[in-house]
């Protein structure tokens, strides 16, 4: 890309930089009618090629420019050349003031009515553009070009890249997210979504190398789950997180990762921080195989601050200069990619890549904006803390054999599938446990064995309410003789989770049952609806995901139930199959509340 060209002119699709071609298009119409509104800033920038030798103190343009904290510097560096050398724009030289804010939160400032205090925009990703566009319209926030890339991969200290087998082995984003988050030792960590389009892109590639369907999401939830146990704020912080895993002592500190999500220009960043530490202190990069996303950098011209036609053509001919040579060697400096340009093997040794890792391949195809939808929507609901009332039949039918178990009964193999369940839910979750059987606690038919609470608060003994709560799945025994008491317990659950509900959280009750209600003493089925029914409350929603365990449970029964209060009935015929059905339903019912 030289001096006089655009950044959004072709790029070489073997750099992994360049945007995708449906979005060059609208780049190219985005950067057309910029041009046509600055009336000639082409050939501005052709002139203010020349110096014209006076001083710049009273003709002076300026341009207020914010930048994600990564790349600022690198602009920064190349306003400071533009002021040194009086590079000037249709003759008057520039005075690019730039500041560096994160682009989650400059993206978020679109949805007030406040008037922007810059001209121009470069966030990490077009991700944000987007949001602002969603928020200020498209014809307010104009894409006109690229000025840097970089592919977001994983960085692995050196001693659980050497277990991975880097750099010879190569991985999908599906089999690292699954080697990483699944080792203790190793701790996959990143930045939040939320707040990081490396997290959110990873987090959608991850989503789609897990496969379509109920399971493929399953999946990408539980690894999400367990991501979120080592999740920073921002990009910012996310490297840092990495210095800690010096020792084995260290890497088992939940506030340390061995493996991180990040950009190359991140990885390039820390090594270089790093590089006096010695090589056993150098990240090493994992680049997927099947395509590393790309943080593309756009360059976003802002009209709602009413440029003056000098200000556009100052702003497009900055644009022209951060594409000339002597810009990409800054860019390249910082650990940057140039987008149309071949990928500079120093820059990916430097951030920790080595062959046959790919990171000269294709990029990964982006992502569309309902993908990403999803997949933050996914995040933001896997993640969200739960308050969970678990509710498990005791009756004397669960210890029947599951077939092909190896004698394992149907309890057995249920408290086997709610432990690894548990595995799933952090310190700030609530869970607790009644189970139930006919005339189990006097008259009654359910007893309360754990009291709902936070799985980190402690409980007598030096223990927690995790440790409590799993010694109490452990000891879950069937009823010998008991029946199936279903409708008294599950209107006594649902009454007491919704008086004890807690705001922020997503609550539910979860119900398994391996047969239909047996109790002739209870109310019937159609009175309980009726209560759960007004019971419910839409502003504060309890649903009841009611779980038919074996074939002879009733699923039509439990269905209906959990319709009555806004959730989901299931039939597993392996109690194994248990955990993945609670963890879809927490999903589809959250991402239901999310939408609604």
């Amino acid at each position: 890309m030289g001096r006089h060209s655009l950044p959004d002119d072709a790029a070489n699709p073997s750099t992994g930089a360049g945007p995708e071609s449906a979005r060059r298009r609208t780049v190219a119409l985005a950067t057309a009618l910029v041009l046509t509104v600055a009336g000639g800033t082409a050939v501005a920038a052709q002139r203010g090629l020349l110096s014209f030798g006076r001083s710049c103190a009273s003709t002076a343009v300026r341009i207020d420019l914010v930048a994600s904290p990564d790349v600022a510097p690198a602009v920064e560096a190349v306003a400071e050349r533009a002021r040194k050398e009086k590079i000037t724009s249709d003759g008057s030289c520039m005075d690019v003031r730039v500041t560096a804010r994160d682009s989650y939160k400059v993206a978020a400032s679109f949805t007030s009515r406040a008037r922007p205090d810059f001209a121009v925009w470069i966030p990490d990703a077009s991700l944000w553009v987007d949001r602002a566009k969603d928020a200020a319209g498209s014809a307010t926030v104009v894409t006109a070009g690229h000025v840097a890339g970089s592919p977001v991969a994983l960085g692995v200290v050196p001693p659980a890249a050497k277990a991975l087998g880097w750099p010879q082995k190569t991985y999908t984003w599906g089999e690292l997210a699954m080697a990483t988050a699944g080792d203790d030792k190793v701790r996959l960590g990143a930045a939040d979504p939320a707040h990081s389009a490396s997290g959110l892109l990873a987090l959608s590639c991850i989503g789609k190398s897990a496969g379509p369907g109920p399971e493929g999401s399953t999946r990408t939830a539980a690894l999400a789950k367990v991501l979120s146990q080592r999740v920073t704020d921002g990009d910012g912080q996310v490297a840092d997180t990495l210095a800690l895993a010096k020792s084995p002592a260290d890497q088992g500190s939940s506030h340390s990762s061995g493996a991180v999500v990040l950009s190359e220009q991140a990885a390039f960043a820390y090594n270089a921080a790093h590089r006096t530490r010695g090589a056993d202190q150098q990240v090493r990069l994992f680049y997927p195989k099947d395509g590393a996303p790309q943080l593309d950098y756009p360059y976003t011209m802002i009209r709602e601050t009413g440029m003056s036609t000098d200000e556009s053509r100052a702003a497009m001919r900055f644009l022209t200069l951060l594409g000339d040579p002597e810009s990409a060697q800054v860019l390249a400096g910082h650990g940057f990619r140039v987008p149309g340009r071949p990928v500079a093997d120093p820059l990916p040794a430097a951030a920790g890549g080595s062959p046959p890792q790919p990171y000269a391949s294709a990029a990964a195809e982006p992502p569309s904006a309902q993908e990403l939808q999803d997949a933050l929507g996914m995040w933001t609901i896997t993640v969200q803390s739960a308050r969970l009332t678990t509710v498990v039949d005791a009756s004397g039918s669960m210890a029947a054999p599951v077939p092909g178990a190896g004698g394992r009964s149907r309890m057995d193999v249920t408290k086997a599938s709610l432990l690894q369940a548990l595995s799933q839910f952090t310190a700030e979750d609530e869970i607790g446990l009644w189970d139930f059987a006919t005339r189990l606690d006097g008259p009654r038919d359910y007893r309360r064995l754990v009291p709902t609470a936070r799985l980190g608060d402690p409980a007598a003994g030096g223990r927690t309410q995790r440790d409590k709560l799993s010694a109490a799945f452990a000891a879950l025994q069937p009823v010998p003789d008991g029946a199936t008491g279903l409708f008294d317990t599950t209107l006594a659950a649902y009454r007491e989770a919704t008086s004890t509900y807690a705001s922020g959280k997503f609550n539910a009750v979860v119900l398994l049952t391996d047969g239909a209600n047996e109790d002739p003493g209870s109310i019937s089925r159609a009175d309980l609806v009726a209560q759960l029914q007004k019971l419910t409350d839409p502003s504060r929603p309890v649903p009841l995901i009611a779980i038919a365990v074996g074939p002879q449970a009733d699923k039509d029964e439990v269905r209906q139930i959990a319709r009555a209060t806004g959730g989901v009935g299931y039939q597993v015929t392996d109690p194994a199959d248990i955990q993945a059905v609670i963890l879809q339903a927490i999903m589809a019912l959250g991402q239901a509340q999310h939408h609604g």
